[in-house]
């Protein structure tokens, strides 16, 4: 007698299944926030951009980082130390 073969298509059955709840899942999610963007009017949504504009404003800006720092050397500085090991 032949040995019994394994059915593998429950398994694949169970991928797919997953794979269609997790699109599913995601579309609810999109279209939920989808209508809670819509739900703003125009008053709602220009006052919240000039509270944000007012945060943005009031906060300094931040420092540039140097140009060239002691412990990372430009591409100069590392052909230099690289001669120099030689």
């Amino acid at each position: 007698m032949a040995p019994a073969k394994r059915n593998r298509k429950p398994v694949w059955k169970l991928l797919g299944l997953a794979g269609l709840a997790g699109v599913a899942a995601t579309g609810a999610v999109l279209a939920r926030n989808e209508r809670q963007r819509r739900a703003y009017t125009p008053d709602d949504v220009r006052n919240r951009l000039h509270e944000r504009h007012a945060t943005l404003a009031a906060d300094p800006e931040p420092a540039d980082p140097p140009l060239a720092s002691p412990s990372r050397p430009g591409a100069v500085g590392r052909l230099r130390q690289l001669l120099r090991r030689r």
